[in-house]
């Protein structure tokens, strides 16, 4: 049995019987076998692992008994969990998987500077080499629930001073400098590079620079493995933090998961290198939302839980509004809602005190402005809305909050491009919430125009999928036709992965 179709084994001598769980899914889920078929193609193309080729045949034989090969089983849980809005596991579906070990999960490393360079080093030059060809989103596995934040957790424990630390020298010689060491003019250039990039992922999407970071990143971990003096060291290991987060999130908005997740977590490593513990908790607050993508807000939660402990003696009050309010979108995504609302009242009151605040902020937190503090507030009650059985009520609060930022990423001339269409769609499935199917439309088609301007499979899958809801619910009405046939033309679905 090949391959490359996707197809599985059945124990040795066992007898194939139908599999009932996965029959229950696919049922309630309303997609045919070519349907299904599509979307299990469509992702592990996005994963990179283009030698996936189901068809209906395939399905079937799923369906009857056969258990596929890696990834699809981890494939088909993320695609029943998006379809349902709860976790359903590959156990869930019937299907067995082969779980690695921690090592090759990417995640349990080890917490010491030289192996977290080589790591860097190793993942970002395989990255630039091999992610076209499809062989390095295949071989990565997420992690979740415990083996993901456990080694997490140790982030926070300290660790003896780094042995290739040197004194600070009063002046560096010319030879020396030949080895390698940087001038202070050389790291302020790379921290402003840094900077750009951050500003060309926000106007364009993840889609256009990513390679560009995760070769600059590479650079920079060939940097760090030259002689530098004490200080440099740790601000070649901030910009590497910085540059890994950054790859990660631009890897997470094209659709690279676990990509993205395996960037994420040498971003927290380098950032406790560099002593950044601000830094460390905007990483962490990144797997959170990577998390609550995924279907997995308890492991969201105890991520935000961490970088708040970490980070509650030395963030400013723009980082710590930034972390109360991802905390409002994990306990939407619970069904709690008192405790959602709590984390969004503590979002508010702690950003009005960054105006206060008497030092200056760091790059990375200027994007949580005032329209992303009113944007993922808005996000956690229709979150709410949603888990609590499209509820108007809490659609009904996230509409005038969801109105705001719209009108204040739609001031910014592009500066936030993506966000303005995030927050666009998120509009359109208020309106669907609330039975306005006319209003809702007009906000999508806004949305496509928008979204025509960046490059970012996220917000593209997000727009399908609020689409996917007004066709499901309204499907009758001539605007929710033609904005169907639009959406099919102006943003047909790809395989790219950059």
């Amino acid at each position: 049995m090949s391959g490359n179709s996707g197809g599985g084994t059945n124990a040795a001598g066992a007898e194939k019987r139908p599999n009932e769980l996965l029959s229950s899914w696919f049922v309630r889920s309303g997609w045919s076998k070519g349907e299904l078929a599509r979307q299990v193609n469509r992702r592990a193309r996005q994963l990179g692992a283009n030698h996936i080729s189901t068809d209906t045949s395939r399905v079937r034989r799923w369906l009857d008994g056969e258990n596929p090969r890696e990834p699809i089983p981890r494939i088909l849980s993320e695609l029943f969990s998006e379809r349902f809005g709860v976790v359903v596991s590959v156990e869930d579906l019937g299907l067995r998987t082969t779980r690695p070990a921690p090592s090759a999960t990417g995640v349990d490393l080890p917490w010491t500077g030289p192996q977290t360079v080589a790591l860097l080093s190793e993942f970002s030059r395989s990255d630039l080499m091999l992610a076209r060809r499809g062989f390095l989103g295949s071989s990565l596995a997420l992690s979740a629930g415990p083996s993901l934040i456990e080694p997490m957790q140790r982030w926070l424990v300290p660790t003896p001073a780094a042995p290739h630390s040197r004194p600070e020298p009063e002046a560096v010689s010319s030879s020396a400098r030949a080895r390698g060491r940087l001038s202070k003019p050389e790291l302020d250039l790379l921290e402003t590079t840094t900077v750009m990039f951050r500003q060309w992922d926000a106007q364009c999407g993840g889609g256009l620079r990513r390679k560009a970071v995760v070769g600059q990143l590479h650079e920079v971990t060939d940097l760090l493995q030259e002689p530098q003096p004490e200080t440099a060291t740790r601000r070649l290991f901030k910009v590497a933090a910085e540059l890994a987060e950054l790859a990660g999130w631009m890897s997470y908005d094209v659709g690279l998961q676990p990509t993205a997740q395996k960037y994420f977590v040498l971003a927290l490593h380098a950032a406790k290198e560099a002593g950044d513990r601000p830094l460390g908790s905007y990483v962490l607050s990144s797997m959170s939302r990577q998390m609550i993508h995924l279907g997995r807000p308890e492991d969201a939660l105890e991520l935000i839980h961490l970088a708040q402990y970490g980070s509650r003696d030395c963030a400013g009050p723009r980082t710590q509004s930034m972390l109360y309010a991802m905390e409002a979108r994990a306990y939407a995504n619970m069904g709690q809602p008192g405790r959602c609302k709590r984390a969004v009242r503590m979002a508010e009151d702690t950003f009005a005190e960054a105006d206060e605040w008497d030092e200056p902020d760091p790059d990375w937190i200027r994007f949580f402005s005032e329209a992303e503090l009113y944007a993922e507030n808005a996000h956690s009650f229709r979150d709410l809305a949603y888990v609590a059985g499209r509820s108007p009520t809490y659609a009904s609060l996230a509409e005038p909050l969801m109105n705001r930022a719209v009108e204040l990423f739609g001031r910014e001339g592009g500066e936030h491009q993506r966000s303005y269409a995030l927050n666009l769609i998120g509009m359109a499935t208020v309106h669907l919430l609330q039975r306005e199917p006319e209003q809702g439309t007009v906000l999508a088609t806004e949305a496509i125009k928008a979204a025509k301007k960046v490059r970012s499979e996220r917000l593209n899958t997000r727009i399908r999928k609020t689409v996917d809801t007004a066709v499901r619910d309204f499907g009758e009405l001539a605007e929710v036709v033609a904005l169907t046939e639009r959406l099919a033309i102006e943003l047909p679905e790809t395989a790219e992965a950059v």
